[in-house]
């Protein structure tokens, strides 16, 4: 059986940026528009001050997660994404905690994150482990249907 692998990546590859071209799809046709406005660059996801993980199963990428840094002392989740195929698993789950360990190795003491009401499976995943509403940041603060959480690390 094969082995899911989580790993670094450059999210400027163009291996990686398939991924978030499948996250930005489904985004839009659960929001519409171009799924998600985030002013958004690699740099971003270059370390200490944020990281991008994929995950891979057989040498393609099934999943991916970024953290970039918000502030001095968070750590914003940006681009959680699992393939449909790849669904039930449990890689959302490894990614994040992933993601949680990357960020609190880079000193961050607080994951963020903004979701929307249209992805029940997400808000599930969020407050399963441990997240809990805070209020509104970023990008879509003060936008109808706009769910912000968070969590110490």
């Amino acid at each position: 059986m094969s082995e899911i692998k989580i790993r670094l990546a450059d999210f400027d590859d163009p291996d990686v940026q398939l991924i978030v071209a499948e996250n930005l799809r489904d985004l839009s046709e659960r929001y519409g528009g171009t799924g998600d406005d985030t002013p958004i660059t690699g740099k971003h996801f270059t370390p200490p001050d944020g990281a991008f993980l994929v995950a891979e199963l057989d040498g393609s990428i099934i999943g991916s997660a970024g953290w970039r840094r918000h502030g001095t002392a968070d750590a914003e989740l940006k681009r959680m994404f699992t393939l449909p195929a790849a669904r039930g698993r449990g890689v959302a789950r490894r990614m994040l905690a992933a993601i949680e360990d990357s960020a609190r190795s880079a000193g961050c003491t607080r994951l963020i994150l903004e979701t929307g009401d249209k992805q029940p499976e997400a808000i599930a995943l969020y407050e399963s482990a441990g997240y809990v509403r805070i209020e509104d940041f970023g990008f879509y603060a003060g936008h109808e249907g706009v769910l912000s959480y968070g969590k110490p690390l």
